[in-house]
């Protein structure tokens, strides 16, 4: 009967403990606020760190789990701090009691008794941390605070903590952050003598921290492999090779790809693990490449550099500048938005084919041609007379390109852009309805240039490139035909190379690379952007003030970086892709349907065409009935120099005019100062 109450009574003060302790962990839960406040990482496609930022606290606090360090670290830590951690509840009842034996029999502390478990819970709570808080009193909250992790939760979870909070000297704490700062690497792949200095230096960490004590620490390090060879962690070998390693006596600087994309994206989630797009390997390649190009420009010119994968619309390399710490060296480039001069001539001339309304055979006169109160002109203040629309689309002639853009439309066009996902700035005033915007009057960004042409290179299908793993990739809209798209890369791909250019054939040869360059007003933007099949390379260059670089043209300054960089990344299948089905291939222009054959200008008329040209015959809205082949005379009045006339377009060997056949056409003339003026006939057949 006694046994029996007896046994009644451990039952119901078990039962008491347990509930007792159910109720403080509920009133009084762990703080994992230090763990769960970490440093932003930014990754690249596989993980592989770019940039890291410290906390709030000024800390590299860098999560770290079990699957993020070397085995052999694992062993030799539990080896030298906790040989039973796998199998105690979170207090070593073996070690308290070795501990205790050691105090009474020597009178001194020999050996301690705290778990990996116990300085887990110690290193969660900061009022733990100061000098001069241990003593017998929190060695019991530990205990306790030990118990209530192990409870919640399981033992790679508390070793999670310890591994992320383990001190490692100044504002270092954990194993990755450590590893990182002290030998340059993710924990991964420790060699035994690195491993032990991470194992030994949380026990002393200003003592012993490599950077300013390498003799203490080495020491520390030896005696941690010397309980490795006792336990069989290492072999003898093993033991040598590492205890004649030096300690390093430095610390290194953490990773910094990236650094203006890595910037932008830690603000969008503190304290996460931001995953990209990026290649380590080609975000490294082209870091590089900007810098040795930086080095070549006297005036210290920024460079942008962007990389897109057209097979998926993702971001693999990012350079927003090519001085993170110097002037205006973090303003990310990549972003920043600037007058693109030439540059959006290709979807210019893409919507116009994707019309109808032109072709690349087509003709169109390079002459001065005054729009109201502007009159555009070349590059270097020359015009070419009649040319094909490819040859002013390579050869990148202003008056054609704008006369495109009338025929699009400029509200049209910028229509086109913010569906693809481009945000484009205008000037102050500006509606949308100017045709400078075929020579650069909107800004945009070099991101958002290489979206465009990535939509190029993708058969006229768009989308903003992506750049984070976590987040959703838009759905491409298609907004060119593709024989619009196969145009334009048929064109651009077979481009004249500007003078200077043989010492880089190693990338045109490696692959088919269609490109264009463009130049803002007053030298501000440089600009070249080229695709192959794969990849799209957007190179932009100047100052981020906006400071003029004469005489530093897009064609001179960009263009020699999108094909070196073309030159770092992998290769590809260099053979041209297949015509689409409907492609129209002509001897000239004489072959292409009427309304394809010319392009010409949509002239005011005589009451805005102040001091130029006036047609005195034909009359306008003149109905001229003509026999065939017969011709009629062109006469007008005014104007400066020579007159050239035109008919729907099509430019005409002197003053005299013979139609086609019967009906409408427009007769326009045009001075050499671009003034013009047209009336609108109906011919029809003598009877």
């Amino acid at each position: 009967m006694n046994a029996r109450r007896l046994l009644a009574g451990l039952a119901l003060a078990a039962t008491s403990l347990a509930a007792g302790g159910l109720a403080l962990d509920r009133l009084f839960p762990p703080d994992l606020a230090r763990y769960q406040e970490r440093s932003t990482e930014v990754v690249d496609a596989n993980g592989r760190l770019l940039r890291a930022f410290t906390t709030p606290d000024g800390k590299w606090r860098m999560k770290t789990g079990v699957e993020d360090v070397d085995p052999l670290y694992l062993s030799l830590l539990k080896a030298y701090e906790d040989r039973n951690f796998d199998r105690h509840p979170g207090v070593d009842p073996t070690a308290v009691v070795r501990a205790a034996g050691q105090l009474i029999e020597r009178g001194r502390i020999v050996s301690g008794a705290s778990t990996l478990s116990m300085q887990a819970a110690r290193l969660l709570d900061p009022s733990q941390l100061r000098p001069g808080t241990r003593s017998f009193t929190t060695k019991l909250i530990q205990s306790a605070r030990a118990l209530q992790l192990e409870w919640r939760y399981s033992k790679r979870e508390v070793l999670a903590i310890y591994l992320t909070l383990a001190p490692m000297g100044g504002n270092l704490e954990g194993v990755r952050a450590a590893s990182f700062a002290y030998f340059g690497k993710e924990p991964k792949q420790l060699s035994a003598a690195e491993a032990a200095l991470l194992v030994a230096i949380p026990q002393s960490p200003e003592r012993r921290r490599p950077d300013r004590a390498a003799d203490r620490a080495r020491a520390a390090r030896d005696r941690v492999l010397v309980r490795g060879l006792e336990h069989g962690i290492i072999d003898q070998p093993s033991y040598d090779r590492a205890a004649s390693r030096p300690a390093p006596d430095r610390r290194l600087a953490m990773p910094m790809q990236a650094p203006h994309l890595a910037a932008w994206l830690a603000g969008q989630s503190p304290g996460a693990t931001v995953p990209t797009t990026l290649r380590f390997e080609l975000q490294a390649a082209l870091a590089q490449l900007a810098a040795e190009e930086h080095a070549q420009f006297t005036d210290r010119a920024q460079i942008a550099l962007v990389i897109v994968d057209n097979r998926s619309g993702a971001v693999v390399a990012w350079q927003g500048g090519s001085d993170f710490f110097g002037r205006a060296g973090q303003v990310d480039l990549v972003r920043a938005r600037r007058s693109p001069g030439s540059a959006l001539k290709p979807l210019i001339y893409a919507m116009a084919f994707d019309d109808r309304m032109l072709h690349p055979d087509s003709l169109v006169e390079d002459v001065p041609v005054r729009f109201r109160d502007w009159l555009p002109r070349n590059f270097d203040r020359d015009h070419q007379g009649a040319v094909t629309v490819r040859r002013a689309l390579q050869q990148s002639l202003n008056v054609p390109a704008v006369l495109a853009l009338e025929k699009v439309g400029p509200q049209r066009f910028l229509s086109t852009l913010r569906t693809a996902g481009v945000s484009p700035g205008l000037p102050p005033g500006d509606s949308g309805n100017s045709l400078g915007l075929a020579l650069g009057s909107a800004t945009v960004s070099p991101l958002e240039m290489a979206g465009l042409y990535a939509g190029l290179a993708n058969g006229g299908s768009f989308a903003p490139p992506i750049v984070r793993r976590d987040r959703p990739a838009p759905t491409p809209l298609r907004l060119i035909g593709q024989t619009a798209a196969w145009y334009v890369a048929d064109i651009l791909a077979d481009a004249p190379l500007p003078e200077g250019f043989a010492s880089l054939p190693v990338a045109l040869r490696d692959r088919r690379i269609a490109f264009k360059t463009g130049t803002s007003a007053g030298f501000r933007d440089a600009w070249a952007a080229g695709y192959s099949a794969n990849w799209t390379v957007v190179a932009w260059v100047g100052h981020a003030d906006g400071t003029p670089r004469p005489g530093q043209l897009g064609r001179l300054s960009a263009l020699p970086l999108v094909f070196k960089a073309f030159g770092r990344l992998p290769a590809e299948d260099n053979r041209a892709a297949p015509p689409p089905a409907d492609v129209v291939r002509v001897a000239s222009h004489r072959d292409l349907p009427p309304r394809m054959r010319t392009l010409a200008p949509t002239v005011e008329g005589p009451s805005e065409n102040r001091g130029g040209p006036r047609i005195a015959y034909p009359p306008a809205d003149a109905r001229i009935e003509l026999a065939a082949r017969e011709a009629v005379p062109l006469t007008a009045m005014g104007g400066e120099g020579r007159l050239r006339w035109l008919v729907d377009g099509r430019p005409l060997d002197g003053a005299k005019w013979v139609p086609d056949g019967p009906g409408q056409a427009r007769v326009a003339v045009v001075d050499e100062a671009g003034r013009s003026t047209s009336v609108s006939v109906r011919i029809v057949e003598k009877r």
